[in-house]
């Protein structure tokens, strides 16, 4: 009697250990990936349009969740134009016009240097588990990576992309691909992750491609040169002087 007691524990705490992580689980996880007190990087976007294909460098300092600071290096038409976000505030400003332009309402909506990432997209909180709830709806293998497929619904109103569906990398928990879709259900914006490396005990993307479907095109490849997380960045960085600078 007391064996088979003792086997049916083992056989329950197995069938509980098999269970997946859940939906806000697997959020968690992505986010502590992705999430960083200070990160600084330097980053390329080749942006393949219907016409040419053209490529933007910029370097970025961004602090938790609140503050961003952008200054585009190439090509020489960009170099020296900068971008700053504050919580929910966005401004640019230009050498050529030596003007501070904030960016909002309509405007967010617009493509970034041309890419198919927009103002709106840098905006976006960086941590999923603050604008989504998830559930696991299966799973699949992408790229021979197997995955859990996830639906992630927004949590209010107002949000960029009501909807996602995301393909979590079991292992590494990176999101291998996502689909972005409007409220009404209309697929906006796809964007698949094809390399990751390894930084400071975290899964990290390396290359990933940004597709607006509304546009034509092959995409925006966005490839992440360095990164350095947790260093340390001088307050000054994050003002509004730091444009003219």
């Amino acid at each position: 009697m007391k064996k088979i007691l003792i086997l049916g524990f083992l056989i329950n705490a197995s069938i509980l250990y098999a269970q997946p992580p859940s939906g806000e689980e697997i959020l968690k996880r992505i986010d502590n990936n992705f999430y960083a007190e200070n990160r600084v990087s330097i980053t390329s976007m080749i942006i393949k349009g219907r016409r040419a294909t053209r490529t933007v460098k910029a370097k970025s300092w961004v602090r938790g969740m609140d503050k961003a600071f952008t200054e585009y290096l190439f090509p020489a038409r960009e170099e020296g134009t900068k971008m700053l976000k504050i919580k929910d505030e966005l401004w640019t400003w230009s050498p050529s016009t030596d003007r501070i332009i904030r960016i909002a309402g309509h405007m967010l909506r617009q493509s970034l240097m041309g890419s198919d990432v927009s103002y709106e997209d840098f905006m976006e909180d960086p941590e999923l588990t603050n604008i989504y709830d998830a559930v696991v709806a299966g799973e699949e293998t992408i790229e021979g990576r197997p995955c859990y497929v996830l639906d992630l619904k927004a949590k209010k109103e107002g949000v960029a992309y009501h909807t996602k569906k995301l393909w979590v990398d079991k292992e590494r928990y990176i999101p291998l691909r996502q689909d972005w879709f409007a409220k009404g259900g209309k697929l906006l914006k796809t964007v698949t992750i094809s390399e990751v490396f390894k930084v400071d005990n975290r899964w990290y993307p390396k290359r990933m491609v940004f597709k607006d479907v509304l546009k034509k095109g092959e995409g925006t490849e966005f490839i992440i040169e360095s990164v350095d997380f947790n260093t340390e960045i001088p307050e000054h960085i994050f003002t509004k002087a730091s444009l003219r600078r």
